[in-house]
């Protein structure tokens, strides 16, 4: 995987971030999901990296990424935390302005990224989410069933942990493992396996249900929205479509917002390497270009 990428680990004024990147051309981040890592981005960075400087980093907390102490209030952990580093990483690489994408809890940090550095980013495709409040605002029995895992994980230490502890397979991979390379898979459960990335991921489910939350309600209060395009795409049939209509929720927070769903499962880039190409590639072309790239 990754191929003639190169492999960097950079120190940020908070923490440590494991990443790849390559290619020449406009600066794309890409950020991944829960429980995974960069690796997650193997079947279409490659292709994105032929067009632009493709860089595929770890959050904080997750991977090879360096996991900060928490506090009472969860901060270190929040998506605001984790997008001050990743702004701070393209700085480092030379990259004031920048498109971002990113898969579940990588789409959280990346949208707040969006709302708190708006001047940094060209461009947001989230694949899979919607805003964090708005499903905690929306919360019925539907959601809270198919969402459990999100009220699991933010349970105050040590319980999570201690539970998911005793056989991380049968949590995280709970909905299968054939849609994942294995070379992929090996990377995801090297890491989902350490006590420290197992807390620290609790520690982002927490963030979520407190200052994550909160931000998000404050935001709302205040009219903030985000001012760059974005594209939103979902899996047809993880089941987001069933509950949401999932670009006008978007359009509560950004003028510019295109999307839709595609005929596979949570994990798009994974699952669909080739559909997403072909949402993401004219998308990030035209944004490009509007900003002067």
């Amino acid at each position: 995987m990754f191929e003639d990428f190169t492999h960097r680990q950079i120190a940020t004024s908070e923490a440590v971030i494991n990443l790849r990147h390559k290619g020449n051309g406009p600066p794309l981040l890409l950020l991944h999901g829960h429980p995974q890592t960069h690796a997650m981005w193997h079947r279409i960075a490659p292709r994105l990296a032929e067009t632009y400087t493709v860089v595929c980093a770890d959050l904080r907390g997750y991977g090879d990424s360096s996991k900060p102490p928490t506090t009472a209030d969860h901060a270190p952990y929040s998506k605001r935390a984790m997008a001050r580093d990743q702004v701070e990483v393209m700085q480092i690489l030379g990259f004031e302005r920048f498109a971002v994408v990113g898969h579940d809890r990588g789409g959280r940090c990346a949208y707040r990224m969006a709302l708190d550095h708006p001047e940094r980013i060209v461009a947001l495709s989230v694949l899979d989410i919607l805003p964090t409040a708005e499903h905690f605002q929306r919360t019925d029995m539907a959601f809270a069933m198919g969402y459990w895992h999100w009220f699991f994980l933010a349970q105050p230490h040590d319980l999570p942990e201690r539970l998911i502890g005793a056989d991380p397979d049968a949590f995280y991979l709970r909905r299968g493992r054939s849609m994942f390379d294995e070379a992929a898979l090996a990377e995801y459960r090297r890491c989902y396996s350490k006590p420290e990335t197992i807390h620290a991921m609790c520690e982002d489910y927490r963030a979520g249900a407190t200052i994550d939350m909160q931000l998000d309600e404050m935001d709302q209060k205040a009219g903030k929205r985000i001012a760059c395009p974005v594209l939103a795409l979902w899996g047809l049939r993880n089941g987001l479509e069933r509950w949401y209509d999932v670009c006008e929720v978007w359009r509560a927070w950004a003028d510019d917002v295109q999307g839709h769903g595609i005929d596979c499962g949570h994990y798009l880039a994974e699952e669909a390497p080739e559909e997403t190409l072909a949402a993401l590639i004219p998308f990030l072309s035209r944004a490009f270009e509007k900003s002067g790239f």
